[in-house]
């Protein structure tokens, strides 16, 4: 296959491209530094202007996965006009091209977040539920998915994928945690209470795999794992993984002093199930937390 691939030298991207590389895929990507992509993905071509790509030469597959960090920086205004130009305005960039192709994709997947949701409490939630209270990162995953919504229009099938927190040991929410416990200053944030989904980045990158795969799956996919915890739960297996105590909780007024609005990320949360997924057949290779922090910390399972 001809994949289109925007975010491929992030951490999910990266992952895509090691997995693909043995299956004879053509991959380019979309970035504003194309000149990285030959060490981060060693056999992908990056561009730096669609229009650098031939149109006598079809796209089979776009995978749209680009968006500066979230969780990075506070909300500042500032910040909040990057993390909007770096998804919802870009994918409507991409889509606007892809309406002038003669012959667009066969499919656009899409990235989102499970923060579309809003913080849920204690309510079950999966693919069929409507946004709770909206926040600044509700309201960006939104516009980020009608945007990328408009492919239907072309013909194309469409898929928005709403990501939970990745764990992977190079990068993403786990790495910040890791150093943190081995410091000793681990600890669940605010009471605890709040649920927080989760993925292993092998889960992440096969469920992308498996939806492109199969023409049937269209829509709204929940990527995050089967298995639903509250952050205290979160924090003491991590802690158990690691070997460290879980000796200090972040109080909420804490985390909402430094943070502001961002502090929904951490005191908020979802009770999310990926029921989509596991209809359609797609089967977890890490559906329970512990086998998933012992696999990326390195420790057996």
């Amino acid at each position: 296959m001809r994949i289109l691939l925007t975010g491929g030298t992030g951490l999910i991207g990266r992952a895509l491209c090691h997995y693909w590389k043995t299956q004879g895929h053509d991959l380019i990507i979309w970035t504003r530094r194309p000149w990285e992509v030959p060490t981060l993905c060693s056999h992908a071509r990056g561009i730096s202007e669609l229009q650098e790509l031939d149109n006598t030469q079809t796209l089979d597959a776009v995978i749209n996965l680009a968006g500066a960090p979230i969780a990075d920086q506070r909300w500042t205004t500032a910040r909040r006009q990057l993390l909007w130009n770096s998804r919802v305005d870009l994918t409507r960039k991409l889509v606007d091209w892809l309406a002038t192709l003669a012959k667009p994709p066969k499919v656009l997947l899409s990235g989102s977040a499970t923060g579309w949701y809003g913080d849920g409490g204690d309510r079950q939630l999966d693919e069929d539920s409507p946004p709770g209270n909206q926040d600044f990162g509700s309201r960006l995953c939104i516009a980020w998915e009608q945007e990328a919504q408009r492919a239907q229009a072309l013909g194309m099938r469409v898929i928005l994928l709403r990501t939970a927190p990745v764990l992977a040991p190079e990068g993403g929410m786990l790495a910040r945690l890791r150093l943190l416990f081995s410091l000793g200053l681990g600890g669940r944030l605010g009471n605890g209470q709040q649920w927080m989904p989760w993925i292993h980045l092998a889960d992440e990158v096969g469920l992308i795999d498996f939806l492109l795969q199969h023409d049937d799956c269209s829509g709204i996919f929940n990527a995050c794992a089967p298995q639903q915890v509250r952050n205290a739960e979160f924090t003491q297996a991590l802690a158990h993984t690691l070997h460290h105590p879980a000796r200090l909780p972040v109080p909420a007024w804490l985390l909402q002093l430094a943070m502001g609005e961002m502090s929904v990320l951490l005191l908020g949360g979802q009770r999310l199930y990926p029921r989509y997924a596991l209809e359609k057949g797609y089967q977890f290779h890490f559906p329970e937390l512990d086998n998933a922090l012992a696999k990326q910390i390195g420790r057996p399972g």
